[in-house]
């Protein structure tokens, strides 16, 4: 892993698509609302009967201020009182769940993401907590990974102190840029000093992981400027950071319009800025995990990933992919088995289902047996760069090569290339070619040509 990545300009131009994340496999754009509520029922049942450990994710949309590139499921509000009812049905729909369950799963990993978690009070912080833990198996011992998302500007060291009293202990940190033209053309005003803050009282308190997200691509944005922000982030010392690049899709997401697009740099100053970050981090120490992800060296996912154990899920790359993902709230998605399933996005149709005593389901998907095996090929080239066919023959007792003939020229290309190593025993994704791992999973995505890719972000 040492030679995580090597640079290419001329492969990463010939494979920067636009393609899914592959955060799941048949991936969310295929889910339909020919749902029965007996689905997730079934699922739920499934897992009592297995029981399996679970990752429980809880979605707070609510935001004080309107970032401008932000494409998440969210609501702008300077009320906090808005949060009230909806904290009401998201009490209701974790009862309805949690009866279905057996009380003796373990809740191993937890996640509070939005919108802006910490948008809630401290007394509805502690009450929405207390309520989870009435009804599902949270750990007492500090051992699950219980992390949540902060906005610097919407937290201090009271807020970092309740979140550890809560059980929390991991953070992860919206931060985007430093730069102050950048700042305002997204409206995100957060300084360094904000920053630094919630990260001295994270350590302070004994929190086990901090995660720093970082955009390339922004309005305003140049290789210089870009730069020093990194530098200035790498001095804080995050185990995680997330570099994710920014597609501009106004025509999707309304807070985009905002944005003058004639602000944006060039693609050739995006691929100067990842290069840029790329070398700065790993001369810092950083290991490239995949898909926009770094880590420390003694980090979880570096040693998963070493180890050959690292898994994706809803949440990016985890080491719990093995646990029942329970999704609560607007929009959330659950991973229960072969289920996929996901609440309605729209806030009023959320809450008037479980106002009816009804779950707030809206979209679903069975996974068949191609499903299930695609999956399997998929989140290991994703996560371990390399693919062995014995181990998918003898899971899914077929013969690779026959099951997967008509992939063969496209993969014999991207070998020609560079890209991967291939023969007939097993797929390599090479240093040059790591940072187009999703390109070479695109391959194997049987549903891929029913859609546009401009419903996706670019690979690079």
């Amino acid at each position: 892993m040492l030679d995580a990545i090597r640079w290419d300009t001329d492969l990463i131009r010939r494979y920067d698509l636009a393609g899914p994340r592959y955060t799941s496999y048949p991936t969310a754009v295929q889910f339909h609302s020919q749902i029965s509520p007996f689905d997730l029922l079934h699922a739920l049942r499934d897992s009592r009967k297995a029981a399996r450990p679970l990752s429980l994710y809880v979605h707070v949309p609510f935001c004080a201020n309107i970032c401008y590139y932000c494409a998440c499921n969210k609501v702008i509000t300077k009320d906090r009182g808005r949060a009230l009812p909806y904290l009401q049905r998201l009490e209701q729909e974790i009862q309805l769940i949690a009866c279905h369950l057996d009380p003796t799963q373990k809740v191993e990993q937890l996640h509070f993401g939005g919108g802006t978690p910490t948008f809630l009070s401290h007394d509805e912080l502690r009450q929405l907590m207390a309520h989870l833990r009435k009804h599902f198996n949270l750990l007492d011992d500090d051992s699950g990974d219980y992390g949540i998302e902060i906005d610097p500007r919407e937290a201090d060291w009271s807020t970092m102190g309740l979140l550890r009293e809560l059980g929390f202990n991991r953070v992860s940190i919206g931060l985007q840029d430093l730069d102050p033209a950048v700042q305002r053309a997204v409206n995100r005003l957060q300084s360094l000093e904000e920053t630094r803050a919630v990260i001295d009282a994270a350590r302070t308190l004994q929190f086990r992981s901090i995660n720093i997200d970082l955009i390339y691509g922004l309005p305003k944005q140049t290789p210089e400027n870009f730069a020093r922000t990194v530098d200035e982030v790498i001095s804080l010392q995050p185990d995680r950071l997330s570099v994710f690049n920014y597609a501009h899709l106004p025509e999707r997401f309304m807070p985009q319009r905002r944005i003058n697009s004639n602000d944006l740099p060039t693609p050739a100053q995006k691929l100067q800025m990842l290069q840029g970050t790329i070398e700065q981090l790993t001369a810092a120490g950083y290991r490239y995990i995949g898909m926009d992800h770094f880590a420390l060296p003694d980090d979880e996912l570096a040693i998963a990933q070493e180890e050959g154990t690292l898994q994706r899920n809803f949440q990016g790359y985890t080491t719990h992919g093995h646990c029942d993902l329970i999704g609560l709230g607007v929009s959330a998605i659950s991973q229960i088995g072969d289920l996929y399933c996901q609440n309605s996005s729209d806030l009023n149709q959320y809450q008037n289902a479980l106002a009816s005593s009804q779950l707030a389901t809206s979209r679903d998907l069975l996974c068949n047996a191609d499903d299930r095996l695609r999956r399997a090929v998929i989140q290991q080239l994703i996560c371990n760069f390399s693919l062995e066919f014995a181990q998918i023959e003898q899971a899914f007792n077929i013969d690779f090569q026959g099951y997967f003939a008509e992939l063969w020229p496209q993969l014999q290309c991207m070998a020609k290339d560079g890209l991967i190593e291939f023969d007939s025993e097993r797929i390599t994704v090479l240093p040059a070619g790591r940072l187009m791992v999703r390109s070479v999973c695109m391959v194997f995505d049987a549903y891929l040509a029913q859609h546009s890719q401009q419903r996706f972000s670019r690979v690079i």
